[in-house]
């Protein structure tokens, strides 16, 4: 038994979609594969498997009869929740005729978001998540904040000091607001952080250029992943981190990565409105 239960055991037909590249498989609870670390790593595998950067079940047994859901990374570990694993099953249950174009409500990691498919056109899904109120600090991440020091910097590779942003948005993230953005910098930060000693569980990162307008850019690092073309929670993570350190006031803010750009609505109580495309891919079994 882990901290998330038993591996569910799945059906082998599954829908593969992608927002900016970030692509992630739905399977639903069946009877002929257990999700177990090995087998969602192969499965997640570009080479031998279907390919992808998560896996979302869609469980059988409803939770306070709305869907239930558990999420994997390609590393075969479990975690909490993306906003683009999110939005690519409310692609999927639109598809499905499950869900209209009203809201509806799905649960993951105990907590409730509220999803909208606003259109569909030659399978691109314009679809909002609600992923509710974000939380700032070191223990919203599980971060030993013994570890940081007067300034609130967090040590970095060869001893030298980030300031890097805790920020939850139901799952662990470190922002780091940096002078450029580079890829050199991200595959030297981005491992350090995302496996930090003085993290509990782990975190995303990203590191974020100045503001243009209203936008940012940035490179993300995901926990079980590694480099990214999008990610869906680290882009909230980013606009919240730029209302929080006051960079840029509440609104509608433009994230940019190298999939494309993700809107991320970002209020005074830092609750968040994430908001992109969703591409279908295509439907398959296993083999």
């Amino acid at each position: 038994m882990t901290r998330w239960g038993p591996r569910p055991m799945l059906s082998k037909a599954f829908y593969k979609a992608h927002s900016l590249g970030n692509d992630y498989l739905i399977f639903e609870e069946g009877s002929e594969w257990i999700a177990t670390p090995d087998k969602v790593l192969e499965i997640c595998n570009r080479n031998h498997g279907v390919g992808a950067d998560g896996i979302v079940v869609l469980l059988g047994e409803l939770q306070k009869s709305l869907p239930q859901l558990r999420m994997f990374n390609p590393d075969g570990s479990e975690f909490e929740r993306s906003g683009n694993g999110l939005r690519i099953l409310a692609a999927y249950l639109y598809q499905e005729d499950r869900v209209s174009d009203a809201p509806f409500e799905v649960t993951v990691g105990g907590d409730l978001v509220s999803m909208t498919v606003h259109d569909v056109q030659d399978g691109i899904y314009d679809i909002s998540a609600e992923m509710g109120q974000a939380k700032v600090g070191p223990d919203s991440v599980g971060l030993n904040s013994s570890s940081l020091d007067g300034s609130g910097r967090i040590l970095g590779p060869n001893g030298s000091r980030l300031h890097a942003i805790p920020v939850s948005v139901g799952n662990p993230h470190l922002v780091v607001f940096v002078s450029e953005v580079s890829n050199t910098l991200l595959e030297s930060l981005g491992p350090f952080l995302a496996t930090h000693s003085d993290l509990s569980n782990g975190a995303n990162v990203q590191l974020v250029g100045p503001l243009s307008g209203n936008r940012f850019e940035a490179a993300i690092w995901e926990r079980g992943v590694g480099p990214t073309s999008a990610s869906g929670t680290s882009a909230c993570a980013v606009a919240v981190a730029a209302v929080w350190s006051g960079r840029i006031n509440p609104g509608a803010i433009m994230v940019d990565t190298i999939g494309g750009s993700l809107e991320v609505h970002v209020n005074a109580e830092l609750e968040v409105v994430l908001r992109g495309p969703v591409t279908e891919v295509y439907t398959g079994t296993l083999t």
